[in-house]
C-alpha cells in the first residue's frame, strides 16, 4: 500500500487551498463562488480530523480548527449558515463541531451545534416522520439525507439532551428500511416521495428508478456513524446493526473485480456505466472500520482494503508535480420540478460530469486511508 502516494496527495490538497477557495469543492469553484458552510466541505474536514486521530499529523488539526473557526463566530453564530432552508445536507458540516470542541475545548463550537440543533426541531416530516431532505424538496426522503443529519442528530442527543429523541433516530432509519429497500437485490433506493406526486416517482410506490452508488455509500455511512453513538443492547440498536450489515452483505454483491463498484451498482458492463470513486471509497471505509469495530466480522476488512487499492490503481495519478484522484461523479439528484433531466433514469446517471478531486470522492478516500492507517499500525 502506497501509504507515501497518499500522504502527498492530501497534504497537497491543503497546501493549494485556503479557508475562502478550497481546491475540493468543485462546484463553488464552477460556479465561481467562495465556499460557505456546505456539506462538502464538511465531508472534507472530517476526513482531516480522522487523520488527525490516527495520525496526530497537527498539520490536519490546524487547518480544521482555521477552516471552520473561520465560519464560527464565539456567540456560536455560523456565517454563511441559513437555518432557514431546511436543508438536510447543512447540517453535516456541524458534526466536526463536536469533535473540534473535544479536541481544542473552544466553547463557540459547542455553541454552534445548538444553532444546528434549532433546524432539526424545525425540519418538516413526511406523514410517516421523515425529515424532508430539503424544504424545496417537500415530502420527498433521499438516502443522502440520513447520512447528512441522523449521526448529528444523535451526538447532540447524546450529549446535551438526554437521549429525549433516539426513538425517533431509530424511526426515520426503519422507515427507510420500511419504504426505500429492494426485498430482491437487498439494495435502496435514491429516494422516495410520501405523496406520490413527483415526475420521477413510481406512482404506486413513490420510489425513484434506480440504485445510486453513492446514495447507497451514504445511507451505509449514516448507519455505521449513528451505530458508533448509539448505546448497545436495546433492541433498536440490534435492529439498525441487522440492517448495516445486510446492506453491507447486498453491496459486496455488487463489488467488482477491480475491488470498486459501479456508478448504478447492479447494472456492471452495461453501455456507459463506470467504476465511481466517491461511492466505492465510501463502502471501502465502512468496510474496514465496519469489520474493525465490530459490526462485520473481521475477514470483512480485506474486502475494504481491496476497494482501497482498486480506486489507488484505477484513479490516484500524478498530473504537474500534484497527485490527482479521478472518477468522481459530481452531483446527482432527483428533480425539482424545474429540473426534469433530473429523473432518475439510468441514463440520467450516466449523463452527470465526471470530475477529478471533489471532496464527494476525496473526503471518503481519506476515510478510508485513515482505517488503512489503523491497520497499519
Amino acid at each position: 500500500m502506497a501509504i507515501e502516494i497518499v500522504d502527498k496527495y492530501v497534504n497537497g490538497l491543503i497546501d493549494r487551498s485556503t479557508l475562502d477557495e478550497p481546491v475540493w469543492n468543485i462546484e463553488k469553484i464552477r460556479a465561481g463562488k467562495k465556499a460557505t458552510w456546505d456539506y462538502i466541505d464538511g465531508c472534507m474536514i472530517m476526513s482531516l480530523l480522522e487523520l488527525y486521530k490516527v495520525t496526530k499529523n497537527e498539520k490536519f488539526l490546524k487547518f480544521s480548527d482555521e477552516y471552520i473557526g473561520h465560519r464560527v463566530e464565539e456567540d456560536g453564530t455560523i456565517r454563511g449558515y441559513d437555518k432557514d432552508e431546511l436543508n438536510l445536507d447543512h447540517i453535516n458540516e456541524g458534526k466536526n463541531l463536536f469533535t473540534l470542541y473535544d479536541l481544542t475545548g473552544k466553547e463557540k463550537y459547542a455553541k454552534a451545534t445548538k444553532n444546528i440543533y434549532a433546524q432539526i426541531l424545525e425540519m418538516p416530516r413526511t406523514k410517516e416522520g421523515n425529515f424532508w431532505h430539503k424544504k424545496i424538496y417537500p415530502n420527498q426522503v433521499w438516502l443522502d439525507g440520513l447520512y447528512m443529519a441522523q449521526p448529528f442528530y444523535m451526538e447532540y442527543e447524546k450529549r446535551f439532551n438526554d437521549k429525549k429523541n433516539y426513538s425517533d433516530i431509530y424511526n426515520q432509519f426503519f422507515n427507510v428500511e420500511k419504504f426505500l429497500k429492494d426485498e430482491e437485490t437487498g439494495l435502496y433506493y435514491h429516494a422516495f416521495d410520501s405523496e406520490k406526486q413527483m415526475f420521477w416517482a413510481d406512482p404506486e410506490t413513490g420510489l425513484s428508478k434506480n440504485f445510486w452508488l453513492r446514495a447507497l455509500g451514504w445511507f451505509s455511512m449514516a448507519l455505521l456513524d449513528t451505530l458508533t453513538l448509539a448505546d448497545e443492547g436495546t433492541p433498536e440498536y440490534e435492529h439498525l446493526a441487522k440492517m448495516y450489515k445486510d446492506l453491507i452483505d447486498a453491496m459486496l454483491q455488487y463489488q467488482s473485480p477491480e475491488g470498486m463498484w459501479y456508478q448504478v451498482p447492479n447494472f456492471p458492463g452495461r453501455e456507459k456505466n463506470y467504476l465511481e470513486t466517491s461511492g466505492s471509497s465510501i463502502m471501502a471505509y465502512c468496510l474496514m472500520k465496519g469489520a474493525r469495530l465490530g459490526y462485520l466480522p473481521k475477514e470483512y476488512s480485506a474486502y475494504g482494503v481491496k476497494a482501497f487499492q482498486g480506486i489507488c490503481d484505477k484513479y490516484l495519478t500524478e498530473v504537474d508535480g500534484n497527485m490527482s484522484l479521478d472518477g468522481i461523479c459530481l452531483v446527482a439528484g432527483l428533480g425539482p420540478a424545474d429540473k426534469l433531466r433530473r429523473d432518475g433514469t439510468y441514463e440520467y446517471y450516466m449523463s452527470e460530469p465526471i470530475v477529478k478531486d471533489d471532496a464527494k470522492g476525496t473526503a471518503p478516500f481519506l476515510l478510508a486511508y485513515a482505517e488503512i492507517c489503523r491497520l497499519e499500525k
